[in-house]
This record gives C-alpha cells, sequence and structure tokens, in this order.
C-alpha cells in the first residue's frame, strides 16, 4: 500500500490434519475498540463503494472467495488526496487490512462468491448512509484500474 495510514496484517495460521485455525482479532492487541462487525456476500462481478466516513476505522478480510479491494485517500488536505492503491484479499492469503477515517474502500468480487468481513470502530452513533461518502467507482479523476469494464452495481454506486 502506498498508504502509512493502511495496516496490512496477516494472522498466524495453526493447520493439522484436520484444516486451519487463525485468530482474525485480539482486543488486548488493538488501540481500538470495535463496535460491530458486517459480512458482505456478493456474486461475482459486483463492485460494492467506494464509501467511506468521517470517524469509522473499519478492519477487512475476506473469509471466502477473492476479492480486489480498492482505498482512496479522500482527506482534501492530504499530499495523497484522491489517489488510490489496491489488494486482492483471498480466503487463501488471509491479509486483513485497517482502513482509517476518510479513507473510501470498495470492493469487487473476483470468484464465483465471496464472503467480505469487517470490523468497525467509531465513537458515538453508527454512521449510516447519510453520515457517509460516496466516491464514483469510475471516476477519471481519480481513476482506478478496475478488472472490469460493466460491473454489477447498486443503485447509490453508480
Amino acid at each position: 500500500m502506498i498508504f502509512p495510514e493502511i495496516k496490512i496484517s496477516q494472522p498466524d495460521v495453526f493447520e493439522d490434519f484436520r484444516g486451519e485455525l487463525f485468530t482474525l482479532f485480539k482486543q488486548e492487541e488493538s488501540d481500538l475498540v470495535f463496535n460491530h462487525d458486517k459480512v458482505s456476500i456478493s456474486k461475482q462481478h459486483v463492485l460494492r463503494g467506494l464509501h467511506g466516513d468521517s470517524k469509522s476505522w473499519k478492519l477487512i478480510t475476506c473469509l471466502a472467495g477473492e476479492v480486489y479491494l480498492v482505498v482512496v485517500d479522500n482527506r482534501p488536505e492530504s499530499p495523497n488526496y484522491l489517489k488510490w492503491d489496491s489488494i486482492i484479499l483471498t480466503a487463501k492469503n488471509r491479509k486483513q487490512i485497517l482502513i482509517p477515517p476518510m479513507f473510501a474502500n470498495g470492493h469487487f468480487i473476483l470468484s464465483q462468491e465471496a464472503t467480505f468481513f469487517y470490523k468497525w470502530s467509531y465513537l458515538g452513533e453508527y454512521p449510516d448512509v447519510k453520515d457517509q461518502f460516496t466516491l464514483k467507482w469510475n471516476d477519471p479523476k481519480i481513476g482506478i484500474h478496475w478488472p472490469i469494464q460493466n460491473p454489477i452495481l447498486s443503485q447509490r454506486d453508480k
């Protein structure tokens, strides 16, 4: 990631003849207190986002399938304003990404289906749609290189 504010991690995995076991999060290892978890299950070629807000931290991972995750710096005072970077998250690589406030994130489903998991940390009330910003997925000022020209989009994301 080009952004020093974004943290990427991978859990240690215990594997034996039964399968695998790993920990995604331990409160005592974090300065953040997470309020709730969200799960998004999407079909291939769905693009969700780009969304963000001014107060939420999001710890994101892919539990099943494969997603192309994009992060955009939406801080007007930042030298990286409207710059973007991407990472592929998969159930196999188990990468987690911690995204701070004022960064938008969006994800595109590469596999037949994917389960996208994220923990939210924020103060006060949940920053629902009315408190969030949305950047256009194909805004030429941002210039994101998505792996598709015509993704499946919600009305909000169009």
